[in-house]
């Protein structure tokens, strides 16, 4: 049995290479992205009703994924690599169909000429990810209590984040990008990026891209991490080319 499937849009998000992706919608609050919509379901009447609603579930092909072969066992990031679990027990990304369903935010909604998008936070989405449907979240029937998962049944523990002061300059310089630069970098890297079957090299540089800027950290600690250190933000050398 087969199905043809057709994307009603895509994503516009600030994070524009897989590293540093939240690896759960929610966690970054101050992520935005838009869900630009493409015709023919670019109509306003498919939105109405939808402006009453402050949470929708977004659902969408997987962008970019690390692999194109899915496997029957997975290793989890949340478990450090080390342990693998079969892939419906987890959200990898590859898997034999890479759709992937996300909770996320509804900021409000865009008009412009021949141009309508979702306002949207709180995502785990990467630039360019084609969305297949959006379903208004019911939180009587969505919100289980009681629920449990096996594997990620804690929220993930946060790191301490701190900026140099040359760091700070530079959220300020480049506030265009974001008004919450520096909100956002700290969301982010709370969730410590590594992963987590890497030992963090307090001599080592890390980094990653969010918008057109090349963020760069480094561990502070030795046995322990004391904090990621926000080091230096700089344009990159090549930014994505943006509507």
């Amino acid at each position: 049995m087969s199905f043809e499937l057709q994307a009603i849009g895509y994503i516009r998000s600030c994070f524009t290479d897989r590293f540093g992706v939240p690896r759960q919608p929610g966690l970054v609050p101050a992520a935005r992205a838009q869900l630009v919509l493409v015709a023919p379901y670019d109509d306003p009447q498919a939105l109405t009703g939808l402006d009453d609603c402050t949470h929708i579930w977004v659902q969408f092909i997987f962008h970019r994924p690390p692999s194109q072969q899915w496997r029957a066992r997975v290793r989890p990031p949340r478990l450090g690599g080390n342990k693998s679990l079969g892939v419906f027990a987890t959200r990898s990304p590859v898997r034999p169909n890479p759709i992937g369903l996300s909770v996320v935010r509804l900021e409000g909604i865009g008009r412009a000429p021949g141009k309508l998008w979702l306002e949207l936070s709180g995502i785990d989405l990467l630039d360019g990810t084609p969305v297949l449907d959006i379903k208004p979240y019911v939180p009587y029937t969505d919100c289980v209590p009681g629920a449990r998962s096996g594997f990620a049944d804690q929220a993930p523990v946060t790191r301490p984040v701190e900026f140099t002061p040359e760091a700070l300059a530079a959220c300020a310089r480049f506030q265009s990008r974001s008004d919450q630069l520096e909100t956002l970098i700290r969301q982010i890297l709370q969730q410590d990026p590594r992963p987590q079957y890497q030992r963090p090299d307090t001599q080592r540089r890390y980094g990653m891209t969010l918008f057109d800027l090349n963020i760069q950290w480094r561990y502070r600690g030795d046995d322990a991490i004391d904090a990621l250190v926000v080091e230096t933000i700089s344009e990159a050398d090549t930014g994505p080319q943006r509507d």
